[in-house]
């Protein structure tokens, strides 16, 4: 089925924020500032013997009688990688579907902005795509997107892992999934991703938000395969709510210590009301 983008047009009311200023060389620590003859003014020190001569503020001089250098902070483009889930438990009613347009939804913003974005699909290992800019090639990626059926199972730690040794430059982090199975390997996949502005976007079928089942009911792992057996009582279906509910205030909790952002959404719910949701949070901003 071919992916409905008609909500594209909405988003053009949107944009990036891509003027972050960003290190040009990350390496697993916080953001730092690279200091050089960008555009943005942060403020004076004297000249020191090596510097460029030419970077001397010579109305400074005037009144000071005094060198001083003055300090820019490079502004650079940022580019979005999207990370999104297509493993097994994806493939539950039409979870990947609404993932994959709201990746593609990201790729059309840094679209509208001619910034470089990446998707790069992963389930127990990361799949790299490689950072690419323009019209052409977002026609391109939804294309790929179509044509993807989701498998395997989920191994976030090895995939953030992954994707930390590939970018070395500090970037827009979208990733995009359930975030269903062991609470600390999310977990540790934020803090492992934290060094870049990160969002976390997961995506459930209101079924698995619920537990809107009732009586003898088998369920089979998406991932493994293997089937359970169970009756779905009111009390179980309180208890499956409690500990989705815990899931995710874990992963909430860890976003906020690394300044990232953490979304739930239901695939019940509008694309284009979900990426209005995410307006306040400053990852895109109304023009």
């Amino acid at each position: 089925m071919s992916m409905d983008t008609e909500f594209f047009k909405e988003l053009d009311r949107f944009a990036l924020l891509v003027k972050k200023r960003v290190s040009t060389a990350y390496t697993g620590g916080r953001k730092s500032l690279r200091f050089g003859h960008g555009i943005s003014p942060v403020g004076y020190r004297e000249y020191r013997k090596g510097d460029d001569f030419k970077l001397v503020d010579w109305k400074v001089y005037a009144r000071t009688e005094k060198l001083y250098i003055k300090e820019h902070e490079e502004e650079r483009s940022i580019v979005v990688h999207v990370l999104l889930d297509a493993s097994g438990s994806m493939a539950y009613d039409d979870k990947f579907e609404y993932a994959s347009r709201m990746a593609a939804g990201f790729a059309y913003l840094a679209t509208l902005e001619n910034e470089k974005y990446a998707l790069s699909l992963f389930c127990n290992r990361l799949y790299p795509g490689e950072p690419r800019r323009g019209r052409r090639y977002l026609f391109q990626s939804i294309e790929d997107l179509d044509g993807v059926r989701p498998r395997g199972q989920t191994d976030l730690k090895l995939v953030s892992d992954q994707f930390e040794l590939l970018v070395r430059s500090t970037s827009l982090v979208v990733v995009i999934s359930d975030f269903i199975g062991d609470t600390e390997k999310v977990v540790s996949s934020i803090y492992r991703l934290g060094g870049h502005d990160l969002v976390m976007i997961q995506v459930l079928a209101p079924q698995e938000a619920e537990l809107a089942f009732r009586g003898d009911v088998k369920f089979v792992d998406m991932e493994t395969k293997q089937p359970l057996v169970t009756r779905v009582t009111d009390e179980e279906r309180k208890e499956y709510q409690k500990k989705l509910q815990e899931h995710n205030l874990r992963i909430q909790e860890a976003c906020r210590k690394v300044g990232a952002d953490f979304f739930s959404f239901r695939t019940d719910r509008d694309v284009f009301e979900a990426f209005s949701e995410m307006i306040s949070r400053a990852i895109v901003w109304r023009t």
